[in-house]
């Protein structure tokens, strides 16, 4: 008879995912100390301060007919706010997130499973670390022209170069997940008879999970890095077609108001990814 396996847990002084050690409790000390509001109004002072220099040197260091006047804070908020009520600004966005979201699911489908058998299976580590180290290296817009002439224009090629970005850290993360797991739970498995299924349910994919969210994290600050030169392959929506457009029609403040929309998301999004770490932390310390 097969016993009831327990849930792994991290191991007290093993070094977290997000590179602080894991405490008596499992949870990941930070540099920073001090009060988490505190720290957060100490960020929100550094980005108003990056937004009062910003306008210092376009409003009033700038001759008032200058053209970088026209990427001025003040024009760029304001062209902002009317895109995101009268123009179709919010589809280009949908697309966009859509284009991230489908390229994290298909990394995470080849990651983890990749990442579980490199890091449980010493040979093929050592037949493929080589491999996909000199893979990982490779920019995945190099292989833009490549990608158009296999798939042609539209979404396939956007799928294609954002799931070879997105891939190699959750592969790696995962596979580092399975190298530092407490062997005594994987003996304590073998002891009770439990079969390979229950054996990565209960005791591999809870050891790992933490490792792939850090993961997860990577992941998605190289899409969103990525997704933009990826979407001026031809295609007719997303944000790095409205940049083009706008462009084109010589909006520049419209373009400096995409290009702080697209630093907002992918901020919101790494805020996102952290939270889930945080809850994954927290829920495995409990």
């Amino acid at each position: 008879m097969t016993a009831e396996i327990i849930s792994v847990r991290p191991r007290q002084g093993l070094p977290s995912p997000a590179g602080g050690a894991v405490g008596p409790r499992g949870r990941a000390s930070t540099a920073v100390s001090g009060p988490r509001w505190q720290r957060t109004l100490l960020g929100i002072g550094g980005l108003l301060a990056v937004f009062i220099l910003w306008g210092v040197a376009t409003d009033l260091l700038l001759p008032a007919q200058g053209f970088a006047r026209a990427f001025s804070p003040s024009r760029a908020l304001v062209s902002l706010w009317d895109l995101l009520l009268h123009s179709d600004l919010p589809i280009h966005v949908a697309v966009s997130l859509r284009r991230v979201l489908m390229g994290l699911i298909a990394a995470l489908a080849i990651g983890v499973p990749l990442g579980l058998a490199v890091g449980g299976i010493r040979l093929l580590d050592a037949a493929t670390s080589p491999a996909f180290q000199f893979l990982r290296m490779i920019s995945p817009l190099s292989w833009m022209p490549i990608a158009v002439m296999l798939f042609g224009v539209g979404d396939s090629p956007i799928y294609f170069l954002l799931t070879f970005a997105a891939v190699w850290p959750i592969l790696l993360s995962t596979a580092a997940g399975v190298r530092q797991l407490d062997r005594n739970w994987l003996q304590l498995t073998q002891s009770l008879a439990a079969t390979r299924w229950e054996t990565l349910r209960h005791v591999i994919i809870p050891g790992v999970l933490g490792h792939v969210l850090t993961g997860v994290r990577l992941a998605i600050g190289i899409l969103w890095i990525v997704l933009v030169p990826c979407e001026m392959l031809g295609v007719s929506a997303g944000l790095g077609y409205f940049i083009l457009d706008t462009r084109d029609r010589l909006a520049y403040s419209e373009l400096m108001a995409v290009v702080l929309l697209i630093g907002f998301l992918g901020f919101l999004l790494d805020t996102v990814a952290q939270a889930l770490y945080r809850l994954r932390t927290r829920g495995g310390s409990a």
